[in-house]
C-alpha cells in the first residue's frame, strides 16, 4: 500500500465517523465537530510549523489563542458610550508611560558605565515610573469599569467587521511571540517550554483581571458574526419557506445553515494556510529550518543565523494560533477567559500534532480532526459503555453509580491510550514526515 492510499484511507475513516455521528446523533453535532475540527487543525498547523519544521517546544499555545480571542472583541464590538472620554485616553497614556519607563531604563543600562551609579539610576527610573504609571492608570480604570458594569464596564472595540479580527488576532499573537522570542529563544528547549507556559498563564491572568479591556471573568457576549444569527433566520419568512419546502424544521434548518457557513469560511482559511505551509515546507527556507532542527551546530557552521530563523518560525506559528483563536471566539460569539485551560488549548493541540505526524502538514490536519472527534465523542461513548457494563447491577449499587460518574473521565484516559498506542506502533505519527 502506497503512502498516498494509506493517507486517503485515514481521512476517509475520519469522514465516515463524522457521517455516522450525523445519522446516530444529529447533524448539528456532526457539523460542529467539522467546524471545530477545522479550527483545531489550524492550531495544529501552527504548532507543526514550530515543532515539526524547527524543533521549537512551545507550551504557550493557550496564550496565543487567547490573544486571538481578545482581538475579536477589540475589533468587532462597538465602543462603550462614554468610556473613552471618561478614562480611555488616560489608560492609553498610562500604558505609553509604562512602556516609556521600560525604554528609559534600558537606555540607561546601555549608556551608563557599569557600577553603583547605573544601578541606582535604573532603580530610580523604574520605581518613579511605576508609581506615576499607577497614579494615572488606577483612577482611569475605575472610571471605565464603573460605566454600567452589569452589561459593559469596559472600553469596547472599534465596531469593525469581525472578519478583520482574524488577521488582527494573528498580528496580536505574532507581536507577543516576537517579545517572547527575543528573550526566550536563546534558552534550551526545556527552559523555552517553561518560559512559554509561564507567559501564557500571565496572558490569561491579565484577561481575567483587567476588566477595562475584556470584562475579565464577566465575559463579553454577543459578538458580531460574519454569518446570520439563527434567530434572524427563523424570523425570515423566505428562509422559513425554503426550509419547509425541503422538509426541515426552521429551527433545525437555521442551526445547520449557520454551521455550514462557518465551515465554508474556516475551510477557506485552512486551505490557504495549508497551501502556504506546503510551499514553505518545500522551499529552501523550509529545508534550511529542517537542517537547523536536525543539527544546529552544523547549520551554524554553514553560516545560518539559527536564532533569527527560530524567531521567524516562532512568530509565524504563533500567528496561525492567534488566527484560530479569533475564529473560535467568532463562532462562539463570546469571549470567556475562564475557559482557556492548558489541557484544552495546549496539551490537546500537541496530541494532535504528535498523533497526526509532526513535520507533515497533512498529518497535523488529520490529527486535528481525529483527536477533536475523540475529545467530543468519547464521553457519550464512555457513558454508553458504563451503562452496558452495569446493566445487571442494582440501581442502588454504589459501584454502578461510581462507574457511571467516572464516564466523564474517559476523555483523559482515551487521549493517553491513543498517544501511547501511536507512539508504540507508529512513533512518527499516522502520516509521518517524508
Amino acid at each position: 500500500m502506497t503512502q498516498t492510499v494509506k493517507n486517503t484511507i485515514l481521512f476517509a475513516i475520519i469522514a465516515l465517523m463524522i457521517i455516522y455521528t450525523g445519522f446516530a446523533q444529529s447533524w448539528n453535532s456532526a457539523l460542529l465537530i467539522i467546524a471545530m475540527g477545522l479550527i483545531s487543525s489550524i492550531m495544529a498547523l501552527g504548532v507543526n510549523l514550530q515543532w515539526g519544521f524547527a524543533g521549537l517546544f512551545n507550551v504557550g499555545i493557550m496564550g496565543f489563542v487567547a490573544l486571538g480571542g481578545l482581538a475579536a472583541v477589540l475589533v468587532s464590538m462597538p465602543p462603550t458610550e462614554g468610556a473613552w472620554s471618561t478614562g480611555g485616553f488616560a489608560i492609553v497614556g498610562a500604558l505609553l508611560l509604562g512602556a516609556g519607563t521600560v525604554v528609559a531604563a534600558v537606555m540607561l543600562m546601555k549608556r551608563m558605565a557599569p557600577g553603583m551609579a547605573r544601578t541606582l539610576a535604573v532603580i530610580a527610573v523604574l520605581v518613579i515610573g511605576f508609581f506615576v504609571f499607577r497614579a494615572v492608570l488606577d483612577p482611569a480604570v475605575e472610571a471605565v469599569e464603573a460605566i454600567n458594569p452589569a452589561q459593559s464596564g469596559y472600553l469596547g472595540g472599534l465596531g469593525l467587521p469581525v472578519l478583520i479580527s482574524w488577521p488582527v488576532g494573528g498580528l496580536f499573537a505574532a507581536g507577543a511571540a516576537w517579545l517572547i522570542g527575543k528573550t526566550a529563544l536563546g534558552l534550551r528547549s526545556d527552559y523555552l517550554a517553561i518560559a512559554t507556559l509561564g507567559i501564557a498563564e500571565i496572558i490569561i491572568a491579565v484577561l481575567k483581571n483587567e476588566d477595562w479591556m475584556s470584562r475579565g471573568v464577566k465575559n463579553v457576549i454577543g459578538l458580531p458574526r460574519p454569518v446570520p444569527y439563527e434567530i434572524d433566520l427563523q424570523n425570515d419568512p423566505s428562509f422559513v419557506e425554503r426550509a419547509a419546502g425541503l422538509g426541515f424544521d426552521p429551527v433545525d434548518a437555521s442551526t445547520l445553515w449557520v454551521k455550514l457557513l462557518y465551515i465554508a469560511l474556516f475551510a477557506v482559511v485552512l486551505i490557504v494556510l495549508l497551501w502556504m505551509s506546503q510551499r514553505a515546507l518545500h522551499s529552501p527556507w523550509g529545508r534550511m529550518l529542517r537542517a537547523i532542527r536536525d543539527n544546529e551546530v552544523a547549520a551554524e557552521a554553514m553560516g545560518k543565523d539559527v536564532t533569527a530563523r527560530h524567531l521567524q518560525v516562532f512568530i509565524l506559528g504563533s500567528a496561525i494560533c492567534g488566527i484560530a483563536g479569533a475564529m473560535m471566539t467568532t463562532m462562539d460569539s463570546q469571549l470567556t477567559p475562564g475557559t482557556y485551560q492548558p489541557l484544552r488549548f495546549t496539551f490537546l493541540i500537541w496530541v494532535m500534532v504528535i498523533v497526526g505526524g509532526s513535520g507533515n502538514n497533512f498529518g497535523a490536519i488529520l490529527g486535528g480532526f481525529l483527536i477533536w472527534f475523540l475529545w467530543v465523542q468519547v464521553e457519550p461513548m464512555g457513558l454508553w459503555l458504563m451503562n452496558l457494563i452495569t446493566a445487571g447491577m442494582s440501581e442502588t449499587s454504589a459501584l454502578k453509580a461510581h462507574l457511571i460518574e467516572s464516564a466523564a473521565h474517559m476523555r483523559l484516559l482515551t487521549m493517553g491510550m491513543v498517544l501511547l498506542l501511536v507512539l508504540r506502533f507508529s512513533p512518527r505519527g499516522l502520516i509521518p514526515e517524508r
